[in-house]
């Protein structure tokens, strides 16, 4: 190559893309608000019920009664967020109260399984936590039963109403980077907390427990388009304090998107949590040392986006699971978190617990 065409090139190492600021599109990505929130039943009080119920507190919506089976949980529940809820030990008084509207059903899947069918056949529209279910079938099951009965059932997948993912979310859905080409998150954090707790007994604590939040991030931001390869390994990390492994990995295909996921859990200085999604109209990226603490731009041919987002994914992500759930009640619509495409997430994280554990490409479906 001629001297004057290496310096006109410059082999791709200075970048010709405008640095100017432009505004940042307007979008929806705040917790929905329904207009006459309906009566609202929580079944397990656990640790993760005191997210569920500040937010609801927040929000101001209807929490009448707290179900536990132990009731002392319970009523330290209503105590610090809805005084007034009537507490039980039986799940089942929740199920059958004609009262209850909605029931955010919390314990773990092997649990939750019956509480849902039965919420389901009394005529409850449910949240379900995450994750949804652990086979397949039987979210299947579920699905076509809460549709058989005009009811709607929703997963707590907190993380697609967090300020970043949201944003991201809607700038991909109004088309403003074009059609997708790459999706690439890389995270680099500490999960050495987990060591001593129940948590360090799931071996597949990246991919199946914590990852889940990352493979329905990728569900919601490619809409229509399936995943269909997959490819997983995980290892341990130098001197990690924890069991599991704390080093994952995964690469997918989507049709013509590729994806990749990186993690790192045992970064105990500098950690950081980078997104970048790429199309050929534009670019998206997240970036923040913290879950809770992220910035996001956009960049385009015209410039560079950055919006000041409100709010943080334990916030924000929990009022939005339950307040689009009620919003889509309210409106007679299908939730963005619905069950049936978190199916299409729980399919992509099995296949990635399988791609790890085999040493082979998973192959799916569709998204099953």
């Amino acid at each position: 190559m001629s001297e004057e065409s290496s310096n006109s090139s410059n082999y791709g190492l200075t970048s010709k893309e405008t640095s100017a600021t432009i505004a940042a599109p307007d979008m929806s990505y705040l917790p929905a608000r329904p207009t006459n929130p309906p009566p609202i039943g929580l079944i397990g009080a656990g640790g993760i019920s005191e997210y569920h119920l500040r937010a609801y507190k927040t929000l101001g919506f209807d929490v009448r009664a707290i179900a536990n089976r132990t009731l002392s949980k319970a009523e330290a529940r209503r105590d610090e967020f809805f005084p007034d809820a009537r507490v039980t030990d039986d799940w089942r008084e929740l199920v059958s109260d004609p009262e209850l509207q909605v029931l955010d059903i919390t314990p773990h899947p092997e649990v939750r399984l019956p509480m849902i069918e039965a919420a389901l056949n009394a005529g409850k529209h449910v949240l379900s936590q995450k994750p949804f279910v652990e086979n397949i079938a039987d979210g299947e099951r579920l699905c076509a039963l809460a549709e058989s009965k005009n009811l709607k059932l929703a997963v707590n997948q907190n993380g697609r109403f967090a300020p970043h993912f949201s944003w991201m979310r809607q700038v991909i859905a109004a088309g403003l980077i074009g059609e997708l080409a790459s999706i690439e998150f890389s995270l680099n954090w500490d999960h050495s907390w987990t060591a001593d707790t129940p948590f360090d007994q799931i071996h597949h604590l990246l991919l199946a427990d914590f990852g889940i939040h990352w493979f329905d991030i990728v569900i919601a931001f490619l809409g229509d388009q399936p995943v269909q390869r997959v490819f997983a390994s995980v290892t341990e990390a130098p001197h990690q304090v924890g069991t599991p492994p704390y080093l994952a990995q995964v690469v997918a295909e989507a049709g013509p998107v590729q994806i990749r996921i990186s993690m790192n859990a045992g970064v105990r200085h500098g950690q950081e949590d980078r997104t970048m999604v790429c199309g050929h109209l534009g670019t998206l990226k997240a970036w923040g040392p913290e879950l809770n603490d992220q910035r996001v731009s956009l960049h385009t041919k015209d410039g560079v986006a950055i919006p000041e987002l409100a709010g943080c994914w334990f916030e924000n992500g929990f009022q939005g699971s339950m307040g689009e759930l009620l919003c889509a009640i309210e409106e007679d619509r299908v939730p963005v978190n619905n069950a049936r495409e978190n199916l299409c997430s729980l399919a992509f994280c099995q296949a990635a617990v399988r791609s790890a554990d085999t040493g082979k490409v998973a192959i799916l479906q569709g998204n099953g």
